[in-house]
């Protein structure tokens, strides 16, 4: 199959053909990815600097933190850097390399929402064995298990991908490579990769998204045991974590948990757990967290103070 892969580049299409539009948007992609670093970044050294290190839901936070950092960076400065390009395209070695980095750390960012949810489910459905379930040691498996799990998801998307032949066209009617805008431009029959791609891509989507309707489920369930005012502080610490969940999930659902087609407005989707939420997340974890902000004022007040003598 390599012998007759003729194409050596990709050209992307993009989100716009109108030039306005283009530099309208690389001012605002760049404000967000600007965002993103220094808002992860916030996170993370607030949270490393801090007792919260120690806590479950943190130690998680962080990973969710780093994740998001490199996987923006597999999209974005690409997408920036063609948005004030004539031409926009990426060689094939670059185009697989993204294909698989964006799977691999977009599914860590899955697991590791969906490890967060198992922890919010043991605290507040299993108090009294929270900190025997829910110890340094299994939160560490669990973050092993995520990039595990991500990397055994991106292999298969681009071992699937790797070996088709591509003999043109070579226009990708995206703004990054992903599999099915790909699988559009193969020049080979690609039913039982497209049913396989599917398998891979709605195995993990539905799985992870089952489970944490089923957790949130369990919570609901248990907090109506609890008193009238309880709930609802209850649930706040919840609401951060389902709020990135609904923002992350629905338009990634609606774009893989489907045939192998693509549409024009998968784009705009995307744009979603490729930049917005990863740009919102710090703000989502902070605003409404009492803990967090506590730990942000004393860990820079202090290196403010240190600074200052």
């Amino acid at each position: 199959m390599e012998k007759n892969n003729n194409v050596t580049v990709f050209i992307l299409l993009g989100l716009s053909q109108s030039k306005n539009i283009e530099i309208f948007c690389f001012a605002l992609f760049l404000f967000c990815y600007i965002a993103i670093w220094m808002g992860n970044l916030f996170i993370m050294i607030s949270i490393t600097c801090s007792q919260l290190i120690d806590q479950a839901m943190y130690f998680f936070l962080n990973y969710l933190s780093l994740s998001d950092l490199c996987y923006t960076s597999t999209v974005i400065p690409k997408l920036m850097t063609d948005l004030l390009a004539e031409r926009k395209t990426i060689c094939y070695n670059s185009c697989v390399t993204q294909l698989f980095t964006t799977h691999f750390f977009g599914g860590i960012e899955i697991f590791i929402l969906t490890g967060m949810t198992f922890d919010r489910y043991v605290a507040i459905c299993k108090p009294l064995y929270y900190a025997a379930i829910v110890s340094r040691q299994r939160c560490n498996a669990i973050v092993i298990a995520c990039w595990t799990g991500g990397f055994i998801h991106s292999a298969c998307q681009f071992l699937l991908t790797i070996f088709l032949p591509f003999c043109g066209p070579n226009e990708v009617d995206h703004y990054f490579c992903d599999v099915y805008p790909l699988l559009k431009l193969t020049c080979t029959n690609t039913l039982i990769i497209s049913l396989l791609v599917i398998a891979n891509s709605d195995l993990i989507a539905l799985v992870t998204f089952v489970v944490l309707l089923l957790s949130y489920f369990f919570i609901l369930y248990t907090l109506r045991a609890y008193s009238a005012e309880s709930p609802s502080k209850t649930l706040s610490t919840c609401s951060s974590h389902i709020t990135v969940v609904v923002l992350f999930f629905a338009p990634a659902l609606f774009i893989y948990i489907r045939p192998a087609i693509t549409f024009p407005e998968d784009k705009v989707f995307a744009l979603f757990y490729t930049i917005i939420v990863p740009m919102f997340n710090p703000l989502i974890y902070t605003l409404r967290n009492m803990e967090m902000k506590n730990a942000m004022r004393k860990v820079w007040c202090r290196q403010t103070l240190l600074e200052g003598k």
